[in-house]
């Protein structure tokens, strides 16, 4: 069955679209819409349908998902006449049409009923329909487990003549997986058992998500003006881009004190992560977690640990940054709480949506009209949920099923991270429209190892349009501050979060015991190594695990990383070369999953192989650092 990938952007916090008329320039502008106060959060019922993604293209409505929950009910039934009659090419052909079938159906089913439920995390009617599809999908791999541990229960010989055979030339590609995982799959009955054990390894992540969208609160603190306001995840990165040092020191304290609160409760939850992690790895035979988590991909161990280490060498460029700030601030001590605080005196971009909309289409025209004719369709058809509203799931993700253009959920505030979050999840959204649109549906969906790659371009491609088009000083060093806190958070955060979850799993994998208080020391002392002595590191910060959603989907945050250094790699064969780097690009966003996905991107041009991309970005940081440092003089 094809796993439901949710692709979340490494900022936390994200831009807007509003469904609009034409107008004569081209650009979409609003037509009465209302703006929300800052200190307003809404309650889902009262969103304007302009505001909200137009799920109705999905399932028109309750019925419609009900009439498919119970297809999916009723296809399951014939799966088990398959049983024992896997051995020919026109059994094992039949077999996986059904299972096509069956899974897009789920998928439609699952996605809809978590948009929902993220929607207003405390619904009580969604969270039931989000249960009700989450436990459906697990009966759904239960019934179809049995597939791979049958066809691989042949012979070697039996398996080559398969995926040579002509009547199975669509599957080739399958098949051939299949032979090669064949070390890891378990006997018939031993998979439908891990299947049913489905709905227990779901709980950790499950516990978390509710936990920290619905029932956490925080309490008020005072924003700029001295007004009394409710920290909310959406209103966290903008206290901390305060001018007011106590506005951010506030927020930043009352945030970690209200985790740490609940520091033995969430360090239950990660430990039973790593313990089911643990588990799957054993089962199936991976020599680690991490190794287990790479192998879908075909990754092999050695790009995650070059990840570390060639980061680890870059450290210097980072402490160095990290004292250029300090100067910039004008402060004796460059504390945690000041990492976003803004290094130009007197100058705000404040971004409406509208503005961030039409530079965000300026900047994407290097790749082309039919890129630029999809990006208005998502703009002018409500493909987007825009605003925070009271229990809404935090962050932002792109996301969706076959069959029906991408979806993305933002929680938008008017500011350049809200624009960068708007182009970056466009970017993940025309990946899968062209992916979706390129392939058929088992090989439509690209690996989250690629995810990455199409928003972060985008993000690339924004920031170069507006370092270009800049003539103000402040305004640049403004934006060369914003790149280099890109880079910051994507490559060099990221890679300090996957660091901490290949070390946690290696203790976990040794026997030791993970308590809050080692998960606190590991985050602190990682804080200290990648931030260096120039750097306040606040013991507050030792709590931030605890509010870190992509650790519970685990040794997937270096993919940032790593993607970071690829789009920054198309970029420049992008803006240097023209129309047939673009062709190649769009090549690589039309090719789903139908490869492995180093082979994808060596097709495109970009070897991630080796070091070599990553080594790349770090000069392209460095050069950077170089420009904000002659400004500061």
């Amino acid at each position: 069955m094809r796993f439901f990938p949710l692709v979340m952007t490494g900022v936390l916090f994200a831009g807007t679209v509003l469904a609009a008329p034409m107008a004569a320039d081209g650009i979409s502008k609003p037509k009465n819409t209302r703006r929300v106060p800052m200190n307003q959060v809404l309650k889902r019922n009262d969103v304007p349908a302009e505001h909200s993604w137009k799920l109705e293209d999905l399932f028109p409505n309750q019925e419609a998902w009900d009439r498919e929950y119970q297809e999916v009910k009723e296809a399951l039934q014939k799966v088990g006449a398959f049983h024992g009659k896997l051995k020919d090419a026109a059994s094992i052909k039949q077999c996986f049409e059904l299972e096509d079938t069956i899974s897009l159906h789920m998928e439609r089913l699952y996605v809809y009923a978590n948009m929902k439920h993220h929607e207003d995390t405390a619904e009580p009617t969604y969270q039931a329909l989000s249960d009700k599809a989450s436990k459906l999908s697990v009966e759904t791999g239960e019934a179809l487990s049995f597939i791979s541990p049958e066809i691989l229960s042949l012979s070697d010989d039996a398996l080559h003549k398969l995926i040579n055979d002509p009547e199975l030339s669509f599957y080739k590609r399958t098949l051939e997986e299949m032979l090669r995982e064949k070390q890891h799959v378990l006997s018939k009955s031993e998979e439908a058992l891990l299947a049913q054990v489905g709905n227990l390894s779901q709980a950790p992540g499950t516990i978390f998500s509710m936990l920290n969208n619905a029932d956490l609160k925080f309490p008020k603190v005072k924003n700029e003006q001295g007004e009394e306001v409710e920290l909310t995840h959406g209103r966290y990165i903008q206290f901390l881009e305060s001018r007011n040092r106590e506005v951010r020191k506030e927020a930043f304290q009352a945030m970690y004190a209200t985790y740490s609160k609940n520091k033995n409760t969430i360090g239950a939850t990660l430990a039973a992560n790593v313990t089911k992690n643990i588990f799957y790895s054993k089962v199936r035979k991976y020599p680690s977690t991490l190794e287990m988590s790479l192998y879908g991909d075909n990754i092999d161990k050695a790009v995650y640990t070059n990840l570390i280490d060639t980061i680890h060498e870059a450290l210097p460029l980072m402490h160095r940054y990290m004292e250029l700030r300090k100067k910039l601030l004008k402060v004796d001590e460059l504390h945690m709480y000041d990492l976003f605080a803004p290094l130009v005196d007197e100058f705000k971009m404040d971004i409406t949506y509208e503005q961030a909309q039409a530079t965000v289409k300026e900047s994407l025209k290097p790749l082309g009209q039919d890129y630029l004719n999809i990006l208005q369709e998502g703009f002018d058809n409500r493909w987007i949920d825009i605003y925070e509203n009271e229990g809404k799931r935090n962050g932002a993700y792109s996301w969706g099923a076959y069959g029906t253009h991408p979806y993305v959920l933002l929680n938008h505030k008017d500011n350049l991270n809200s624009m960068f979050t708007l182009t970056h999840e466009i970017g993940h959204a025309i990946h899968s429209y062209l992916s979706d649109e390129s392939q058929k549906y088992r090989y439509a969906q690209y690996t989250i190892f690629l995810a990455e790659v199409a928003s972060t371009l985008n993000e690339a491609l924004l920031m170069d349009y507006m370092l270009k088009k800049s003539t103000d000083p402040k305004e640049k060093m403004y934006l060369l501050t914003y790149y280099m806190d890109q880079f910051r958070t994507t490559v060099f955060r990221q890679t300090m979060f996957a660091e901490f979850e290949k070390i946690i799993h290696e203790k976990a994998e040794q026997g030791e015991s993970l308590t809050p208080q080692e998960f606190s020391k590991i985050y602190y002392d990682l804080n200290v190594l990648y931030y260096g002595k120039g750097m306040v590191v606040d013991k507050d910060i030792e709590m931030e695990w605890a509010r870190i959603p992509h650790f519970y989907n685990s040794f997937y945050v270096y993919k940032y990383a790593t993607g970071f250094s690829a789009a920054t790699s198309f970029a420049k064969q992008i803006l240097e070369e023209g129309q047939p780097a673009v062709e190649r690009y769009l090549g690589f966003l039309k090719s789903g999953g139908s490869d492995y996905s180093i082979n994808i991107l060596k097709r495109a041009g970009v070897d991630m192989s080796t070091p070599e991309p990553i080594k790349q970005a770090m000069d392209v940081f460095k050069g950077l650092l170089e420009q904000m440092e002659q400004l500061a003089k």
